[in-house]
């Protein structure tokens, strides 16, 4: 699939949508902008929620594929997530089937298989095809995107790439963090690859940097290109000295997802 021109970003006021806004232009990406909030220094953004079908629609006409970052990140009412990650994702693929968009992005999470135990260390890494077990509503959301993806593919002929993010930060900011971490600069490579690949039906991939202490399987992620440069092990020690080592008898400790894992489930991931 030749490169992209022009890449709509949903969710382009958030956190990884900021950090995405610098990092994606350089590799000749021209991006529209779409955010229900406004989106700073973008004046041309498109400030609309995704349940606004028209702004939606408008937004995706023209492009050649779409980053689809929009949505709640953290845990919340199944309502709010019900409006804002299920029948927001399914808005946005809606409009990417009317007007003719092939290729979407779209941002999964680990939290879809989170209540998966975290490996213990020399055992093997975590697969795409490990079972889904969603540690929250937030990750019961994600595996819904997933399958909407899927389900679009075989009916429609879009294609896209699910990408479970861990934790895309400039650096980690804990213990955990640095096995899922994702370094802003590796997220951009991994986009650039995923909108690029030439053939990816709908495809699975954890996203994150080349980790010493990855917990999963980058394999899928390598297939579409991605090369990592980064890894978390340089702020290891400094993380370790603050906070120790991880407790496996700690629930928010013992399984993928962290402190979602507990009740309530808390942030960051």
């Amino acid at each position: 699939m030749p490169a992209p021109r022009t890449v709509l970003l949903t969710g382009a006021a958030g956190g990884l949508g900021t950090l995405m806004r610098e990092l994606l232009p350089p590799y000749g990406y021209r991006l529209r902008l779409f955010d229900e909030r406004p989106v700073p220094d973008a004046p041309d953004a498109i400030t609309a929620p995704l349940a606004d079908r028209e702004a939606l629609r408008a937004a995706v006409r023209g492009v050649d594929a779409i980053i689809h970052l929009a949505g709640i990140s953290l845990e919340a009412s199944f309502d709010q997530i019900l409006r804002a990650n299920i029948e927001g994702v399914h808005q946005l693929y809606e409009a990417a089937r009317e007007e003719g968009v092939r290729r979407v992005v779209f941002a999964s999470s680990n939290h879809a298989v989170g209540f998966t135990p975290r490996p213990a260390d020399g055992s093997a890494a975590i697969g795409i095809g490990t079972p889904r077990r969603p540690d929250t509503f937030y990750g019961l959301s994600k595996g819904f995107g997933e399958d909407l993806a899927s389900l679009y593919h075989d009916l429609h002929g879009i294609e896209t790439v699910s990408l479970r993010i861990g934790s895309c930060f400039p650096e980690p900011t804990s213990v955990r963090m640095l096995s899922i971490w994702l370094s802003p600069a590796d997220c951009a490579r991994l986009l650039h690859a995923a909108l690029t690949a030439e053939y990816v039906g709908h495809t699975v991939a954890y996203a994150s940097s080349a980790n010493t202490r990855l917990w999963w399987d980058l394999s899928t992620a390598r297939a579409l290109g991605y090369e990592p440069q980064d890894d978390s092990e340089p702020y290891a020690a400094a993380l370790i000295a603050a906070q120790g080592e991880l407790d496996p008898d700690d629930p928010a400790h013992a399984h993928l997802g962290g402190a979602f894992c507990t009740d309530p489930p808390r942030w960051p991931h």
